[in-house]
């Protein structure tokens, strides 16, 4: 487990330690100008937490419904602690909107579960321009600590 020996990191510190992480990020490109602030966001903060540059692979996608088949393709390497998706939906005038955000994310939640490996959702979905470009900094960040934390939590438990 994450316990806190003298001397050692502090219990937070060892969730968020990066240092022998390698992650894998899948960007979809549609809406770019978020998903590159998404991906920059990210990437940073991954290094911030000790992920050596060398060890973040990033990926492209035409958008968020070829996400899960390149996060599967990647999972199948065996290389990867953890994974991240970046993405944005922005709600349209019609269902395509539910269907690409339904699916897109259920598609990454299966990969997760199929490969046992643990997977941040930063596919974004959100109802106008505002809204993505307003969270777009702190859901990369999210995503990169969500991947840390959790992929040193199932390394702890293997």
């Amino acid at each position: 487990m994450f316990g806190a020996d003298k001397g050692s990191l502090s219990t937070q510190d060892q969730r968020l330690n990066g240092k022998k992480l390698v992650i894998g990020i899948v960007q979809a490109r549609f809406n770019e100008d978020i998903t590159n602030a998404l991906a920059n966001a990210c990437k940073a903060e991954l290094m911030l937490m000790g992920v050596a540059e060398k060890n973040i692979d990033l990926f492209s996608v035409p958008g968020a419904l070829e996400v899960p088949l390149a996060l599967q393709a990647m999972a199948e390497k065996d290389r990867y602690d953890a994974l991240i998706a970046l993405g944005c939906i922005i709600r349209g005038e019609t269902y395509h909107f539910e269907l690409v955000a339904n699916e897109s994310g259920a598609g990454v939640s299966r990969v997760g579960l199929d490969y046992q490996l643990p997977i941040a959702n930063a596919i974004l979905t959100t109802e106008n321009l505002e809204q993505a470009t307003a969270r777009q900094t702190d859901k990369g960040r999210d995503a990169a600590r969500v991947a840390v934390e959790m992929a040193n939590l199932l390394n702890a438990l293997q």
